[in-house]
């Protein structure tokens, strides 16, 4: 690694960490780092001399610095400043040339015409072809609604990845294509497959809304329905009401007896007269329970 990277890194490192908003969850350090992975990963396996790898790692640092300023041609803005800091260190205007159009070959709308733009290219979007592709299109899904950007439900995202896999991304250079290709192909069918789930779980939501709708409007047997289950209901709450009467009932003349047989008995003796009232009373208080009891 020559002195320029490593001044290089630890610069972007600096700025992103003192000036990037902290809603950039996705262009961040982490991403550049994952594209200076993506570039040496294709430059270990491709024919491109010092003086162009040296190009490709400046450029993949610097690519996202203008984002600290603004996020709509944040490309220009991280020309600027790329163009200040090599200057700083003394670099040779070629190179500065260089990495600036390797800079401004990493937007997205644009077909990058040079190899080294095509490098760089495939590097930023590698993520399409790896298998934390998912975790990447997360990230950036928040830092949109994040910013206010856009705000993606996850059925639109999906959507919206799919469409970009399929019309807007391609690989360009010959690693890309032989290594991320086949990787990018099985997280588009991954995409495809959870759309088509959702549609059918969707279909068969509406489905049984459909038909729980039709059988509520339909039923000839649900009012029918409705009276039983309230008669039901109606009964089984003066059932609890009886019960709870006959069982004060049952209660109090229990009482009654307890209290006649240990007070009045061992008194009719002497008191002959009490009989017939206290047989009548004590009477009365048995068929009232024997009739609570049967209630």
């Amino acid at each position: 690694m020559s002195k320029l990277i490593k001044k290089a890194e630890e610069f972007v490192f600096d700025l992103f960490k003192n000036e990037l908003d902290s809603s950039f969850i996705y262009h961040n350090y982490t991403h550049t780092e994952r594209v200076l992975r993506s570039i040496r990963e294709i430059i270990e396996n491709s024919d491109i001399d010092k003086k162009d790898a040296e190009v490709l790692e400046l450029a993949a640092l610097l690519h996202d610095t203008g984002y600290i300023n603004t996020i709509e041609g944040h490309e220009e803005e991280s020309v600027k400043i790329a163009t200040k800091f090599l200057k700083e260190q003394k670099a040779d205007d070629k190179i500065i040339d260089a990495v600036n159009e390797c800079i401004m070959a990493t937007k997205f709308k644009n077909t990058p015409e040079t190899e080294l733009g095509k490098i760089i290219r495939d590097a930023d979007s590698s993520h399409f072809g790896k298998k934390y592709f998912n975790e990447a299109s997360e990230f950036l899904r928040k830092e949109l609604e994040f910013q206010g950007i856009a705000n993606y439900t996850p059925i639109e995202w999906n959507n919206e990845n799919i469409k970009i896999l399929t019309k807007k991304h391609e690989y360009y250079t010959d690693y890309a294509l032989k290594n991320w290709q086949p990787r990018k192909e099985k997280n588009l069918a991954k995409l495809i497959k959870t759309k088509k789930k959702r549609k059918v779980k969707l279909k068969t939501e509406e489905l049984k809304a459909k038909y729980k709708a039709q059988y509520k409007n339909e039923s000839p047997e649900r009012g029918i329905q409705t009276f039983y289950r309230v008669a039901l209901r109606n009964h089984i709450k003066l059932s609890d009401i009886a019960d709870t009467k006959a069982n004060i009932l049952l209660s109090v003349n229990a009482i009654i007896i307890s209290l006649v047989l240990a007070n009045l008995i061992s008194k009719l003796d002497t008191n002959p007269y009490l009989v017939y009232p206290t047989a009548v009373f004590t009477l009365s208080c048995v068929i009232s329970m024997i009739l609570s009891i049967i209630a």
